[in-house]
Parts: structure tokens; C-alpha cells; sequence
């Protein structure tokens, strides 16, 4: 019971809106103060989670991003994605997702994807005779796959927090976001099947669509195949995509100059300047925590309870489904590790699956209300009522339901990339 009030407690204190590191950090802090001896070391704690070398990659990632935005080397994705797919069965719906997808492994942002993608689509959709709260909820629901197709911020954070490899959640990342893409893909082209469509593009259309976008498809590719291989680390994969988006920017698109490097470092910077000061509100509520000897009595619980493996995932998904109604993705990363950690090595729960299991549900947060972050994303693009959003987007949160199910119920969909990476560096 004592984690349940801890939990209430910290949940409380966040919608008073106190910053998310301030609550962790202070929340922490008075846990510490009623534990004898347990505030000394703090700062040593904290200085440990937030210089290691692995998080290196969350500045580099977020910076080629950047890079690749402002230097519009994305700017062809959806204009190529649809020549390729305006001859099928909800073909502009199609390229939607196709090209959410694409800017999901450059970005590593759902926000982000959302936006940059719903601008051009939405409009798009509508003139082709989309239901226009479809248009919403198609652009709202593929924005989503920023946090599960790597590379994945929400993931980092994930792997810095509980230890577990940052190149593994990638790889396992990869084929549940293309399932799930596919997934949303299907359903379009069955719901819009009687829609208005465009005459089929010839070769030479596609092929020159194909060049017009192939570095923007090109650089993720790379940097996740050299990642499979085991050529590089994560956050080496992070320093090469960045030197290379930089190189294709000034080289290639000759789009970028001193003024749009300069942005963009400071944008990158800014944004991980927010997440390790949130890193470190974790550290020490993570050792209050400990302190406390809340995982030990957790995994108690569970043992006395016999909840077996899919027992406790059903639960640990219906809880984070709630928590995602109200907190942000990764306050409950942050908030949830410390006390599952313990009982998925008891229950011999591999890290890399559970986590692939948390950022489909955390992507069902992004969609969800009262804090599903797609949707006002989509309301500030297109300024439609929010209700008219909120039930476009309501089958794709049965549809990633469904999809959560299925990577639950398989594990080898996450599993068989991490597992066969292991194998190739052998």
C-alpha cells in the first residue's frame, strides 16, 4: 500500500503543474528526509545518471532532426509518398501514414511528426472527399509512431533508466511501428475504399519522386542498418546521422547556413537540457524508492499475489493506460521503472519487450484525453474543434489496442530483430 500513496502523492503534486523534474526532485527529497541517513551522496547519484555516455545520443539524435527540418530535406517525403500510393484505395490516407513513418526515424518526435506531416496532409485528405475528423485522426495516430520507430527519444530514456541496450529497443521498436503502420494502412484503404482516387503514376513519376526524397529516406536507413550490424553504438549512430544530415544539408540540398546550424544546436540543446533535468528528479526519486525498500516489498506483492507473466503486463498496461490520460510519456517512464525493474527480473520478463510493450501504450497516450498531445497538435494545425478530433482518432485507439495485443500475445515480433542483431555481432 505504501507505493500507492507514494504514487497518489507524486501524481497530485504534478497537476498542481509543478515542472516534472521539480516534482521528482522534490517529491524525492522529502522521502529522503524521512529515511535516517539517506540524503548524503545526492549529488554524487545524480551526476552519475545524467554524464553517461549513452545519453550523448539524445542531443545528437535531436539535432539531426533539426538539421534535416530546417535544411527541408523532408520536405518531399509526403509529395513522394503520395505519387507512389494515389492509385490505391485511400491512397492519399496511405501516403499519410507512409510518410509518418519515415519522418517518425528522422524525427523521433510524435509531436513533431504530427505537426510537420498533418500541415500538408490534412488539406490534402479533405480535397479528396475525407471525412475531415478522419483526416484528424489519421494524422493524429500516425504522428504517434515518432516514439516507437526508432530512433526514439521516449526510448532512450527508457534504457538510461532501467540499463537495458538503447540499440536493442531500436531494433525491437522497428517492426511493432511498421506492424502498426501497416495496421492503420489497412483500415484506410477499407474505410476509404469507395473514395475518390488519382490516375496511377507512371514510371518516370515515380522514379524521379523516389531521387526527390532518397536522402531524406536514405539517412535513417543507414543509420539503423549500421546499428544492426553492430558497425556502430546508438549513440554513435547519433553522431554519424547528425554529421551526415549537417553534410547532406550544406552539400547535397545547399539549404542550410551558419544561421540554420545555429538554431538548430540551440533547439537540440534545449530540448535535452529538459529531459536530463528530468533524469535527475529521477535519480532521486528512483533512490528514495530504494531507499525505502519499495521494489524489494513489490516484488513480495507479486509473489504472494501469483500473478504470473501476462498477468502482471495486463496490469502494468491497464495502469500506464490511465496514467497516460493525465501524465506526460516521460514522467511515467521515469515514475514506473524503478518499481517494475525488480519483478520483470523475477518473473524473468526480458527489459526490451516490456519496453516495447510501454511505448505502444505511451503512444496511446499521445491520442488519448485529457493530455493526449497529438490531439492538440492537430487542434493548433488545422484550429478544429477538439471533439471533432478527439472521436477521429477514437478508432485508432482501438486499432493500437489491437496491435498492443498482438506484440503481447507474440513477443517475436519485438523479439526477432534484437535477437537476430545478437546473432549477426557473434
Amino acid at each position: 500500500m505504501t507505493i500507492l500513496f507514494i504514487l497518489l502523492g507524486l501524481i497530485l503534486l504534478l497537476f498542481t503543474g509543478l515542472p516534472i523534474f521539480a516534482g521528482l526532485s522534490m517529491f524525492g527529497a522529502a522521502l529522503l528526509a524521512g529515511t535516517p541517513g539517506s540524503l548524503g551522496g545526492l549529488t554524487e547519484i545524480v551526476f552519475n545518471k545524467v554524464s553517461m555516455y549513452v545519453l550523448l545520443a539524445i542531443p545528437l539524435f535531436a539535432y539531426m532532426a533539426h538539421i534535416m527540418i530546417r535544411g527541408r530535406i523532408v520536405d518531399d517525403l509526403y509529395d513522394t509518398a503520395y505519387t507512389l500510393t494515389r492509385h490505391l484505395p485511400g491512397g492519399v490516407g496511405i501516403a499519410t501514414i507512409i510518410a509518418c513513418m519515415i519522418f517518425s526515424a528522422i524525427s523521433g518526435s510524435s509531436v513533431a511528426t504530427a505537426l510537420t506531416i498533418g500541415a500538408v496532409a490534412i488539406p490534402q485528405m479533405i480535397r479528396y472527399g475525407y471525412d475531415p475528423k478522419v483526416a484528424y485522426g489519421l494524422v493524429a495516430a500516425g504522428g504517434t509512431l515518432g516514439i516507437l520507430i526508432p530512433p526514439s527519444g521516449p526510448m532512450i530514456i527508457y534504457g538510461v533508466a532501467t540499463d537495458t541496450s538503447i540499440g536493442g529497443l531500436f531494433m525491437a521498436g522497428l517492426f511493432p511501428g511498421l506492424m502498426l503502420a501497416g495496421i492503420f494502412m489497412v483500415a484506410t484503404s477499407f474505410h476509404q475504399r469507395h473514395a475518390k482516387r488519382a490516375q496511377r503514376a507512371t514510371l518516370n513519376e515515380a522514379i524521379s519522386a523516389i531521387r526527390k526524397s532518397g536522402w531524406a529516406i536514405a539517412l535513417p536507413t543507414m543509420v539503423l542498418s549500421g546499428m544492426y550490424l553492430g558497425v556502430f553504438t546508438a549513440t554513435e549512430a547519433a553522431a554519424i546521422g547528425a554529421t551526415l544530415a549537417l553534410l547532406i544539408g550544406l552539400l547535397v540540398y545547399r539549404s542550410i547556413g551558419l544561421r540554420e546550424i545555429w538554431s538548430s544546436a540551440i533547439d537540440a540543446s534545449r530540448t535535452s537540457a529538459m529531459l536530463f533535468m528530468i533524469l535527475a528528479g529521477a535519480a532521486i526519486f528512483s533512490h528514495a524508492l530504494t531507499k525505502m525498500m519499495i521494489p524489494q516489498q513489490i516484488v513480495e506483492f507479486v509473489l504472494d499475489v501469483d500473478l504470473g507473466v501476462y498477468g502482471f503486463l495486463i496490469l502494468m498496461m491497464l495502469m500506464i493506460f490511465i496514467l497516460g490520460m493525465f501524465l506526460e510519456s516521460i514522467a511515467i517512464i521515469l515514475i514506473t521503472s524503478p518499481v517494475v525493474m525488480p519483478v520483470l527480473a523475477l518473473l524473468d520478463i526480458n527489459p526490451i519487450w516490456y519496453g516495447v510493450l510501454l511505448v505502444i501504450n505511451l503512444e496511446l497516450a499521445m491520442i488519448t484525453p485529457p493530455v493526449g498531445m497529438n490531439l492538440f497538435t492537430i487542434k493548433a494545425v488545422t484550429n478544429a474543434p477538439i471533439g471533432q478530433i478527439i472521436r477521429g482518432a477514437a478508432p485508432f485507439v482501438l486499432l493500437m489496442i489491437f496491435g498492443l495485443a498482438l506484440v503481447l500475445i507474440f513477443p517475436q515480433i519485438a523479439m526477432w530483430l534484437p535477437n537476430s542483431m545478437l546473432s549477426a555481432g557473434n
